[in-house]
């Protein structure tokens, strides 16, 4: 999996198409990433305790890896990944559009 927890990616596809946002939480197991501000629900909790109050919460809830694209610093959309390698061997990700950094 090429996202990682603090990039700036796109919703592709379904309901949130289209919503922006930081990667929080990734899975790789699940494949699934949490992004901030998109695919949010509400749920219905119970009181649990004295600390813990019920009511109705927002909670962000995963999206497939699939359906969200990195958004490249240099040319500003959603875009596939790629690898370079540098003098020391180390693994860069490049923009596959315009071929910046990422």
């Amino acid at each position: 999996m090429r996202i990682r927890k603090g990039d700036t990616v796109q919703v592709l596809s379904g309901k949130q198409r289209g919503r922006r946002g930081q990667v929080m939480v990734v899975d790789p197991a699940a494949g699934t990433v949490i992004v901030d501000a998109a695919n949010m629900v509400k749920r219905h909790t119970k009181a649990r305790g004295a600390t813990m109050q019920g009511g109705i919460i927002d909670k962000d809830m995963p999206l497939p890896a699939s359906v969200v694209g990195i958004v490249c610093p240099a040319c500003g959309r959603p875009s596939r990944t790629g690898v370079r390698y540098d003098e020391q061997g180390a693994k860069i990700r490049v923009c596959r559009r315009c071929g910046g950094d990422l």
